[in-house]
């Protein structure tokens, strides 16, 4: 777990999930940190998102999320990860195009919000909530770890994180005590 920044990000129970989502102060906190979530994209990606990345001309949210290869960490390819029906939700309640280049307006209208900005907003709601370990990173390792968990073959995962090995997608998985479990009950005769 993250402690004073250093460490790995914490994974999210669905639980604090929820709850972090509920405080969020406004649908475009909502809807940032759902992009990072439902994508398993990282911070800078969300920020740095074009409003035409998820809505489409007439401001409906397209079908999938665009997260551009000049945008990413390895500037690699691009990809799209399909819309989930949360993450559409959370886009919807935050508002369509209106004429907006970037998706996360900075201040003022300049450019798009700076991951540091975003990173303080997360900072404040779960210091009210009494989180720890939470970093915007949390929202990545998450999604992986949950499609882990949920049996996601790691090619498929790989696919959506964007990593370009599986070795560095492993990294980022977190092991429970019940899949540890689980696997060791697998073990026996019949």
């Amino acid at each position: 777990m993250k402690v004073d920044r250093h460490g790995q990000s914490k994974v999210l129970s669905p639980d604090e999930a929820k709850l972090l989502f509920d405080a969020f102060p406004s649908d475009r906190d909502r809807a940032l940190f759902g992009i990072c979530l439902f994508t398993g994209c990282r911070v800078n990606e969300a920020c740095t998102m074009l409003s035409a990345d998820v809505f489409d001309g007439s401001g409906n949210v397209r079908a999938k999320v665009t997260i551009r290869k000049a945008n990413t960490k390895g500037k690699a390819e691009t990809r799209q990860v399909i819309t989930h029906p949360t993450l559409r939700g959370y886009l919807e309640a935050y508002g369509g195009d209106r004429g907006k280049t970037h998706l996360f307006p900075g201040r003022h209208g300049r450019g798009h919000i700076n991951p540091r900005s975003a990173d303080a907003i997360l900072r404040e709601t779960c210091d009210q909530l009494g989180l720890e370990g939470v970093s915007t990173h949390s929202f990545r390792r998450t999604a992986l770890t949950q499609m882990s968990s949920a049996g996601v073959p790691l090619r498929v995962i790989q696919e959506i994180s964007g990593h370009r090995s599986l070795q560095a997608l492993q990294r980022y998985l977190e092991v429970s005590e019940q899949q540890v479990e689980a696997a060791v009950g697998a073990i026996g005769f019949r």
